[in-house]
């Protein structure tokens, strides 16, 4: 260290008094460097040509198209571009639209061409200021690191998406105010006993249902967190209890989502994973963290285009 400050001072002291000794700056500064390398080797250091090496090798991506700026009208395709950094042009770039955090529509896996165009955008999307698109590295190479880039945000437009919802705003407001005629039974029979335990649900949205386990727990109000079981490819999922959406179109990945919800005590609450789309590789596959505060369990479920798996979970008080 006392050698690295005695050759600084030298450099300042020769700086100022200027080249009037014939002092050779480039030698001394080679020397400098090299004096300054070896000293760092001997003590685990990196040298300076090492410095920033492991950033500079990293990857990401820039999307320049769409931004701030941009309107998308439907029906028209939209059009991506886009730049890398450490990304091949062999590699591929999975698009997703966001709005409001939450993706509304896949837009494609292109390789890194850097655009994309003729992407059809679907016809049931509403106008909106506040759209983003998302992109994804796949399989980097570093699997410690996955470039991603969010747009900020823009807008969509889509008149015959609007025309219609108003339209059946109207229509239920007719509905609304509508005069109804109520009928009163004459005789007023007694409620039936309360099920005990619900039927397990083995069919939603035309996809079978298979259960995998079975859980008790002694709270009612139980934390779940849900992320990627597999390799992290875009799978988007949704996790629904007892028919109630409770995470909606979320994107996977290996960070954990954590989610609180309130279990009836009073049945059997059916808990299941429903597959948007299938990713890279199929099936979707989402490890799940289920805890009461007291006990915690641990599942993974699976989920295609034509089934999900689902748990049972009761409350034993």
């Amino acid at each position: 260290m006392r050698a690295i400050i005695f050759l600084c001072v030298c450099m300042l002291c020769q700086f100022s008094q200027g080249n009037s000794n014939g002092f050779d700056f480039s030698t001394l500064d080679n020397e400098f460097v090299v004096s300054l390398n070896s000293l760092s080797g001997r003590n685990g250091l990196k040298s300076l040509n090492e410095v920033d090496d492991y950033d500079n090798l990293k990857s990401s991506i820039g999307i320049t198209s769409p931004n701030s700026s941009t309107i998308w009208t439907i029906p028209d395709p939209a059009e991506l571009e886009w730049n890398t950094v450490n990304i091949a042009a062999t590699k591929s770039i999975r698009f997703f639209l966001a709005k409001d955090d939450m993706v509304v529509q896949e837009l494609g896996t292109f390789k890194n061409t850097g655009k994309a165009d003729g992407i059809v955008l679907a016809k049931n999307i509403s106008s909106g200021d506040n759209y983003q698109v998302v992109g994804i590295e796949m399989f980097p190479e570093d699997k410690f690191h996955i470039a991603k880039f969010s747009t900020p945000y823009f807008s969509i437009r889509n008149k015959i998406s609007d025309a219609r919802k108003e339209r059946a705003k109207l229509l239920n407001t007719s509905k609304a105010n509508s005069t109804t005629k109520i009928e009163i039974p004459k005789k007023i029979e007694s409620a039936p006993d309360k099920v005990a335990t619900a039927p397990k649900r083995m069919e939603f949205d035309g996809r079978n249902i298979t259960y995998v386990k079975e859980l008790d727990f002694k709270n009612e109000k139980i934390k779940i967190n849900i992320w990627d079981h597999g390799r992290q490819d875009g799978d988007i999922v949704s996790i629904y209890l007892n028919g109630i959406t409770v995470i909606s179109k979320h994107l996977l990945t290996y960070h954990k989502k954590p989610i609180e919800i309130t279990l009836d005590p009073n049945k059997k609450n059916d808990l299941f994973l429903y597959a948007h789309n299938l990713g890279k590789y199929a099936p979707n596959t989402v490890a799940i963290e289920i805890s009461d505060g007291r006990t915690a369990e641990n599942i993974v479920l699976n989920s295609d285009l034509k089934s999900c798996e689902a748990v049972l979970i009761s409350v034993k008080k």
